[in-house]
């Protein structure tokens, strides 16, 4: 390749840096800051775990203005958060004409510590899926690129040649591979959680621990684990539903329970309001109990 070809390629990639920028801004929760993008009018599209925290969150621009933002919703199956900040007057991102392919060079787009915009050139290594992102919950397609990038790419971009949107980046990796959420996923989840209003994270209120079961509970469940209740606060839906310290809780709407990350993983997926059915064992006997699943408090 002739110096001028590298040069004209040099420059169309900063051209597309130029064109993408001003639509990636930092978010500052609890975490160190990472980035987002913006979606539509006042509307920032990040990933929920950069976040840290739903209350006291600020929006950082391109040009160093920041402004308070408030959580309007999360989707636990891709992990992406959607953020409203009055007066962001930011244009929303453009996204791609022609889906990637394997081998199309990309760019990740972030922002630093400092608010300076921070790129990662690379090829689209892998496209596939679904990916599984919990027991119930999967990503029907994921990008996977050799761009490199640190925890502040997290909420970034991944644009093409041109700067229109392909993707948003997760700061996570397969095998060395940066993940990358499609844009047409990310931009339909946003729609959504926009539409419903939020998904909110449901709620029993339990404490509980894994634990190995008596030969006599093995026979009654038919498994060798379950989750035994070891707190119940009062006022929480599990106390309402008459949960007591003591219960083995072992299905969720006919789902096995056997530790309090697969119960947390479950609970992800159900709206604060909606009724279930739980099945515990206490003493000797079988119980069938409905609970009103509840919104779990913010940290």
């Amino acid at each position: 390749m002739t110096t001028e070809l590298l040069t004209s390629f040099s420059n169309a990639l900063a051209d597309a840096v130029a064109a993408a920028a001003p639509g990636v801004v930092q978010v500052q929760g609890r975490r160190r800051p990472a980035s987002g993008l913006v979606y539509a009018d006042n509307i920032v599209v990040t990933m929920a775990r950069a976040l840290g925290r739903e209350d006291g969150l600020r929006i950082r621009r391109h040009d160093g203005q920041t402004l308070d933002a408030e959580v309007a919703g999360w989707d636990p199956t891709t992990g992406l958060a959607v953020l409203r900040a009055n007066g962001l007057e930011i244009k929303p991102l453009t996204l791609a004409a022609v889906p990637a392919r394997v081998g199309n060079v990309a760019l990740a787009l972030a922002r630093s510590w400092s608010n300076a915009v921070t790129a990662s050139a690379g090829i689209v290594s892998i496209i596939g899926g679904p990916l599984a992102t919990g027991r119930r919950r999967a990503i029907d397609q994921v990008l996977r690129t050799t761009a490199p990038m640190h925890d502040g790419f997290a909420g970034g971009a991944f644009v093409d040649t041109s700067g229109a949107l392909l993707g948003v980046t997760t700061a996570s990796a397969i095998r060395g591979l940066g993940l990358v959420i499609p844009a047409s996923i990310a931009w339909q989840t946003a729609a959504s959680v926009l539409e419903h209003g939020g998904l909110k994270r449901g709620y029993l209120g339990i404490s509980g621990q894994a634990a190995r079961l008596a030969a006599h509970q093995k026979d009654a469940i038919g498994r060798d684990e379950a989750l035994v209740i070891v707190g119940v606060p009062q006022g929480s839906p599990a106390a309402s539903a008459g949960l007591l310290v003591g219960d083995v809780l072992f299905e969720l709407d006919g789902h096995v329970i056997d530790s309090p990350e697969h119960l947390l993983d479950l609970l992800a997926g159900y709206r604060a309001g909606r009724d279930a059915a739980l099945r515990v064992l206490r003493g000797g006997a079988m119980l069938d109990v409905r609970v009103t699943i509840g919104e779990r408090p913010a940290e």
